[in-house]
């Protein structure tokens, strides 16, 4: 889930190699970091002469890239803002067309690591999650959502098969007292939802995951990224996305095959049928591309890691898919 490792600047990306070799990045090129974190991307980017727009919605990530940005001799710009508003910023830079963009999904070691920001069960803090500090935090949504909606979040959104004898125990027990701290959840889920036999995982693990996305739109806001950059990449410019689970995986998948073309079936059109779109992507055969044994061995955390990109085509860019902005919502229940 996370997106990085201890290094010398505090964190490494995964599969930061293979993002540099889908990516192609020049020197002179101006390339997006959609997803700055500890600036692993933005650094090597900036090695290979680049120019880097970086964003984050996280404003303790903003800062901490000042150095790196005060090094760069302007050749790094640091904005704080979600990533599905790249086309903008980069626009509002006076960016019109960028040669390259890299999403990195999902929560960042150092988040994971701030036991104040409540994305973890290893320590007892707040149950927040907001990556960006506004908004509802995880408890928020704990104490005012209807069982049936907090099971369809655990449900969807972290594949949780006990998700409604969890959420049922959470609306109970929260008659006596609303869920403020991690400590207190990953409790009561490993009391009433407890670890299979030979299941190496915290049985809170998934519900964690599913709440932290609910809070942040995870994955609205990642085909909202998407669609960005197809606006803002040039003709030959390159998208990497790089995940960690299969709910980000597969609307990355699903993206690249319908901008691509791939899959579609070869027919006559009907009279008076619109002609279907050009491709916007060309995406290229032989992926995902996980973590090679080497770096699964030093780096855990990049199990899980698949990247996927495209190049962008000269054709104007498409609305999104209905099927694929339907993978970033629950689905539609009734009275909800």
């Amino acid at each position: 889930m996370s997106r990085a490792a201890p290094s010398e600047l505090g964190h490494l990306p995964v599969l930061l190699h293979e993002a540099m070799a889908a990516l192609e990045p020049r020197a002179g090129g101006v390339y997006v970091d959609a997803t700055f974190g500890a600036g692993g991307y933005a650094r090597a980017l900036l090695d290979r002469g680049a120019t880097v727009i970086a964003i984050d919605r996280d404003p303790s990530a903003i800062r901490a890239g000042a150095a790196l940005a005060a090094s760069s001799g302007g050749r790094l710009r640091l904005a704080e803002a979600r990533f599905g508003e790249l086309d903008a910023v980069a626009g509002r830079l006076g960016v019109e067309a960028a040669d390259g963009v890299v999403l990195d999904i999902g929560v960042s070691s150092m988040q994971l690591d701030e036991a104040a920001r409540g994305f973890s069960f290893r320590f007892d803090a707040p149950l927040d999650m907001r990556m960006g500090r506004s908004g509802r935090s995880a408890a928020d949504i704990l104490r005012d959502e209807d069982a049936a909606t907090i099971a369809d979040i655990l449900f969807h959104f972290g594949e949780e098969r006990a998700a409604r004898r969890i959420a049922r125990a959470i609306v109970a027990d929260r008659e006596a007292k609303p869920f403020t701290s991690t400590l207190e959840l990953a409790g009561l889920i490993g009391r009433v939802a407890p670890a299979r036999r030979g299941e190496m995982t915290h049985p809170a693990t998934r519900a964690f995951q599913a709440l932290r996305i609910a809070v942040n739109d995870e994955l609205g806001e990642l085909v909202r990224g998407l669609a960005a950059a197809e606006r803002l990449l040039k003709p030959g410019g390159r998208l990497a996305a790089v995940t960690f689970h299969s709910l980000e995986d597969r609307i990355v998948k699903q993206f690249f095959m319908s901008r691509s073309g791939r899959g579609r079936a070869a027919s006559r059109r009907l009279p008076g049928e619109p002609a279907q779109a050009e491709p916007t992507f060309e995406a290229p055969r032989g992926q995902p591309i996980e973590p090679s044994e080497a770096e699964a061995l030093a780096n855990p955390r990049s199990r899980s890691a698949k990247l996927r990109f495209g190049l962008r085509t000269g054709a104007p860019p498409q609305r999104m898919d209905e099927t694929i902005e339907a993978l970033a919502r629950l689905p539609a229940r009734r009275g909800r």
